[in-house]
């Protein structure tokens, strides 16, 4: 098992940042890549970035390209969501996940996900 907690969130302005971390314990040798995932009031669950088990490959989404950055530190079981320039449609939990199957890529589907945090608030007011 892995357990996953998310930190970070928050009440930011527009244009305003911040840092998420996602921090892993338990069965950590079997973490491959991990994604982050947002889900809004209403809406589905949807990819918002990844990385791989090395870092070598980042994947982001439309929609936060350019103004979010993904990162892990494998020695502290932990991976970092930078999150720069803000927009009020940016509010959702924002989740991540662990991928225990693929090294070198990273998937956006969310059935393909592994193990699951509980999530932490971004609210972002215009």
């Amino acid at each position: 098992q892995v357990q996953l907690v998310e930190s970070g969130g928050g009440l930011v302005q527009a244009g305003g940042s911040l840092r998420l971390s996602c921090a892993a314990s338990g069965r950590t040798f079997i973490i491959y890549a991990v994604g982050w995932f947002r889900q809004a009031p209403g809406k589905e669950r949807e990819f918002v970035a990844g990385i791989s088990w090395t870092g070598g490959v980042t994947d982001y989404s439309d929609s936060v390209k350019g103004r979010f950055t993904v990162s892990r530190d494998n020695a502290k079981s932990t991976v970092y969501l930078q999150m720069n320039n803000l927009k009020p449609e940016d509010t959702a939990v924002y989740y991540c996940a662990v991928d225990t199957r693929t090294l070198h890529t990273v998937v956006r589907q969310t059935t393909w996900y592994d193990y699951w945090g509980q999530g932490t608030q971004v609210t972002v007011s215009s």
